[in-house]
């Protein structure tokens, strides 16, 4: 493994969780354009439109265009083999929540599971699998309608 495939992995990890905090759905979706997501072995997605839209409507988003939260990923574990132009890592995830009415919390915690695949362009997301391990009041995160 070199620095530079675990830096750009290490980038893939924190650039979903900017663009999930920044609600941008779309910037969300491309970072699967050709790679699938699954949240706590159901709600499976592929592709770029499929994120999107599984993004768009399990979310809620607030007068500021954002869900009002940050993913805070630590711990990651990157596994990178160079030759065959894979990897996989293991992270975990805390997600914190904070609105007018509702004091800065913790709102759920768990790991992240990533297979990745490095073509011309560098290395993209080929799988992510979510499991929330533990869960706080996630009725301001969470469309009613995707409970």
């Amino acid at each position: 493994m070199t620095d530079s495939s675990y830096g750009q992995i290490a980038n893939l990890l924190a650039r979903y969780a900017f663009v999930t905090d920044d609600g941008d759905f779309a910037a969300l979706g491309r970072l699967f354009a050709q790679g699938s997501f699954a949240l706590n072995g159901d709600r499976l997605a592929h592709g770029a439109a499929a994120v999107t839209e599984l993004a768009e409507r399990v979310l809620q988003i607030y007068e500021d265009g954002t869900p009002r939260t940050r993913h805070v990923t630590t711990n990651l574990l990157i596994d990178v083999d160079e030759q065959a132009g894979t990897a996989r890592s293991r992270s975990y995830f805390t997600v914190f929540q904070s609105l007018p009415d509702l004091p800065l919390q913790p709102i759920a915690a768990g790991h992240y599971q990533d297979r990745f695949v490095r073509d011309r362009a560098g290395w993209r997301f080929a799988e992510r699998a979510v499991s929330t391990d533990f869960t706080g009041d996630t009725s301001h995160h969470v469309r009613p309608s995707a409970r």
